[in-house]
């Protein structure tokens, strides 16, 4: 059985849709779990009024958290031996699941990758976790969002989401993929993230919205990450370390460019710890040529 998890907050117009997805799925053998995140519109009494016409559907109300609390309330109920996340503004194919499941099946993989709206390519895969986690980090085939995943339920037994951060993601997806045996992706996109400015990530399609504290607990997420992975895979620290790098200047790219004043302290910050390992990173076998030019433009 596969159980998915849905998290919904205050998306009585836009949850519906979400569901009858999931109920027009061609893979039928699923649990559903709506964890109702102390909405204060009607989104909770949609889920239930579904429950009460599909037995697969469980419905958790709980009081106001974040994400990860209520991914954590989902993952505690989940019976499935394969999990999926579904966001509820969101839509997908009716074979999102079969898709992936069979992916699973086919490659023996204990994760399946699907393509999403913004990412599509018709190519096939099969990963290590070494391999999957450098496409991961340069973001084109897949990024770190856990819908467009099928991921084996034992990968998750002892992880769960931060009940006090708000982008995760970035940390918790290199730790299951780390757990996998390998990693099956197939491109075709089977997923649609719907971007607006009240998405969690928002400012990650619309730079403008970047503020300060966000870029502060971005720029956290990615050093845990980093030090993670290099006591992970030491072999492959310089690796790790230039996707870090790569994010700094990115974001003093951006904040100088849209003239984000607010972030003005944290990209001089930025730009301080840049100059220290400066050296490096220009002999990095992976620098781009438009990095080498936003170093001698911004540096």
């Amino acid at each position: 059985m596969v159980s998915i998890i849905m998290l919904t907050y205050n998306r009585e117009k836009l949850v519906s849709r979400a569901i009858e997805c999931v109920l027009s799925q061609t893979y039928t053998n699923y649990e559903f779990i709506i964890v109702n995140n102390g909405s204060s519109d009607k989104s909770g009494d949609v889920a239930d009024d579904y429950a009460q016409k599909d037995s697969r559907i469980k419905v958790i109300h709980k009081e106001r958290g974040n994400i990860g609390s209520g991914r954590n309330a989902g993952l505690d109920t989940a019976k499935g031996e394969y999990i999926a996340f579904i966001d509820d503004d969101d839509w997908f194919d009716p074979d999102f699941i079969d898709f992936m499941y069979q992916l699973s099946i086919e490659n023996d993989a204990d994760i399946a990758i699907c393509g999403a709206n913004d990412k599509i390519y018709d190519e096939r895969h099969v990963y290590t976790p070494e391999e999957a986690l450098i496409v991961l980090f340069w973001r084109k085939r897949f990024n770190a969002q856990f819908p467009t995943k099928l991921i084996k339920h034992k990968l998750l037994e002892n992880i769960r989401f931060s009940e006090n951060a708000k982008y995760d993601d970035i940390e918790l997806m290199p730790r299951v993929f780390a757990s996998a045996n390998r990693i099956a992706y197939h491109g075709i996109p089977k997923y649609t993230f719907y971007r607006h400015d009240s998405n969690n990530s928002a400012w990650t399609s619309n730079h403008s919205l970047l503020d300060a504290e966000t870029l502060e607990e971005y720029l956290d997420v990615y050093r845990k990450r980093t030090e993670w992975l290099c006591k992970k895979y030491p072999d492959k620290a310089e690796t790790w370390q230039y996707f870090q790098w790569s994010f700094w200047l990115s974001m003093i790219e951006k904040v100088t460019r849209l003239e984000l004043e607010d972030c003005y302290s944290t990209r001089d910050k930025l730009k301080d710890s840049i100059k220290i390992i400066i050296n490096e990173f220009i002999k990095s076998q992976y620098i781009q040529d438009f990095e080498r030019e936003w170093l001698n433009k911004y540096m």
